[in-house]
């Protein structure tokens, strides 16, 4: 995976819809090889952001975290 996208889960830390839609984007010009789509392809590239951008966001609504012990 590309180094460049940003980790959205720092412990407990809540994510902006900003981020995510941010991430999301990253991931989709990372698959599909366009840094901006041409104009025939704008539709399903916004359509795979919103679909990336909305499972990210219920994977981090749903993810447990682990409280660590401290010493």
């Amino acid at each position: 995976m590309c180094c460049s996208i940003k980790l959205l889960r720092e412990g407990n830390t809540p994510v902006s819809d900003k981020e995510i839609k941010a991430a999301a984007l990253q991931l989709v010009r990372k698959i599909s090889s366009y840094r901006k789509p041409s104009k025939a392809n704008e539709e399903v590239f916004d359509i795979a952001m919103d679909e990336i951008a909305g499972v990210s966001t219920k994977l981090l609504a749903n993810l447990e975290y682990r409280v660590r012990a401290t010493r």
